[in-house]
């Protein structure tokens, strides 16, 4: 069950939480070979849903009281550990919930444990994992795509009905995408990075991954809201995505619910190397939203191909400040032997961070060094308002924008090890959007070549999610792409 079927069973009491805890446990501990979890934590987990189970006969109607699910191990946790997927994290117990964690916490939701991610969320593959890799259920010679791999892997197995991930240049819509799943990254400021430990402190953003946008509308809603402890939360309301998501359209019908409603196509988006099977299931997806009553328009984004290397200044010269405080002194991993101060940084560092890590804080030092800085990373910032421009552009001629996720399917592990750039420039369709801090989500239309997940992007404008939830659920309601599950092929 996705998590507002699972909703509705605990509301009608067809099963209860504690019930449902033990099977997804069992099912966890059935599939490690998965690699989607790092932690699961059996007796916390069933305690917390026998609280629920109590509160749920007390009369309360949560929307997500009982309802099961795990967290990317990048969000701090106080009863479990937390690694970042990283050797130099090991071990780690936050005194602290992350925000994220604590609201879907305060909501009734029953946490099994932290799931598996590419060391501080660098990768696209989850291959960067210090433990180990995960892998995609619909071939486990495939990457589940990254950084949110664990939790894209564990929602597309049924090991979950919902999973927390974050998104930096596409963290949780490329592994949605590669996995068949539904997820969505808000607007840069909507949930609160308190707790979640940074990558890249101008583009993380946290965000809910699960079977469909009603799924994610109900996540969202809890984890999201205005954060004191956060200096770049931002100060709006508590919303309820999934009342926005069911607002009809203003002249929409029931057999036309998207009436109205202006997709933009950016030509940058469809270039003739993007692969034949992912050209096909996105225009089969965009057919089905016409028939759904929305316009398709022409639009260009002529600085797209611009956002990689934009990227990979702005977001390594992040990093590279951002994990300086990983020096062996108050937390994490310390060298055995060392023979001074300076010593015990260098070992540290270098048995602690894994090689990406270690080439990003190379890169983001270099760009950040003097002499340097003004040739490298304030080019990058004016170029980034510049990308953010063009959307602005663009939404003054469609009301959201649609396209690929990433240029193909997922691809076989281990290919992305020789090359990363090759890595980097699979992030094509995605870094813009991130760049510009706009919301966007993947939604599932159809499967490629070695029937795998192919998923559509959908790119809103600011603070526009409940728009873009119900053009995804108007998808889905006429659809059965989302409902497809790898469950039926052997693991």
């Amino acid at each position: 069950m996705g998590v507002a079927e699972t909703r509705q069973a605990l509301q009608s009491k067809q099963v209860s939480s504690v019930e449902l805890t033990q099977a997804l446990l069992d099912r966890a501990a059935a599939h490690q070979h998965l690699g989607a979890f790092l932690h699961l934590d059996a007796e916390a987990a069933l305690a917390r849903a026998a609280a629920a189970d109590a509160r749920l006969a007390a009369g309360e109607s949560g929307a997500l009281i009982g309802v099961p699910l795990a967290h990317k191990d990048i969000f701090v946790t106080a009863d479990m550990p937390t690694t970042a997927g990283s050797k130099m994290l090991e071990g780690y117990r936050s005194p602290f919930d992350a925000t994220v964690v604590a609201r879907l916490n305060a909501a009734g939701t029953v946490s099994l444990g932290k799931l598996n991610c590419d060391e501080y969320a660098m990768g696209s593959a989850n291959e960067n994992s210090a433990y180990f890799p995960a892998t995609n259920p619909w071939d486990t010679t495939r990457v589940p795509g990254g950084s949110s791999g664990g939790s894209a892997a564990a929602v597309a197995a049924r090991l979950l009905p919902g999973a927390t991930g974050t998104d930096t240049g596409g963290s949780i819509r490329q592994p949605a995408s590669f996995t068949g799943i539904t997820g969505i990254k808000p607007t840069y400021g909507v949930c609160s990075r308190y707790g979640m430990i940074a990558f890249a402190s101008s583009l993380d953003q946290a965000g809910p991954m699960a079977r469909s946008a009603e799924d994610c509308a109900l996540l969202l809603s809890a984890m999201s809201g205005f954060d004191e402890r956060d200096a770049t939360s931002v100060q709006q309301a508590p919303q309820d995505f999934h009342a926005q998501m069911l607002q009809p359209r203003e002249g929409a019908s029931a057999a036309q619910p998207l009436k109205g409603l202006r997709i933009g196509l950016p030509r940058e988006f469809f270039p003739a190397a993007l692969a034949a099977d992912v050209d096909g299931a996105v225009r089969a997806g965009l057919k089905e939203l016409e028939k759904l009553g929305a316009t398709l328009v022409d639009v260009s984004l002529p600085r797209t191909e611009l956002a990689i290397p934009v990227y990979y200044i702005i977001a390594p010269a992040e990093a590279s400040s951002n994990l300086s405080r990983f020096d062996g002194v108050k937390f994490g991993h310390r060298a055995a032997k060392y023979t001074d101060l300076l010593d015990m940084y260098k070992k540290t560092r270098a048995e602690g961070f894994g090689a990406e890590v270690k080439r990003r804080i190379m890169i983001g030092t270099y760009v950040l060094s003097h002499g340097y800085y003004d040739a490298y990373y304030l080019q990058a910032q004016k170029l980034r308002r510049m990308i953010a421009d063009d959307f602005q552009a663009c939404f003054r001629q469609c009301d959201l924008i649609a396209g690929p996720v990433a240029p193909s399917v997922a691809w076989k592990a281990g290919e992305g090890a020789e090359d990363p750039v090759k890595a980097y420039l699979a992030d094509i369709f995605t870094l813009p959007g991130s760049l510009a801090g706009l919301p966007g989500m993947s939604v599932p239309v159809g499967f490629g070549e070695g029937g795998m997940p192919v998923g559509l992007q959908l790119l809103g404008n600011y603070f526009k999610e409940g728009q873009l939830l119900h053009a995804a659920h108007a998808l889905q309601q006429a659809t059965d792409w989302h409902r497809a599950s790898p469950v039926s092929r052997p693991f």
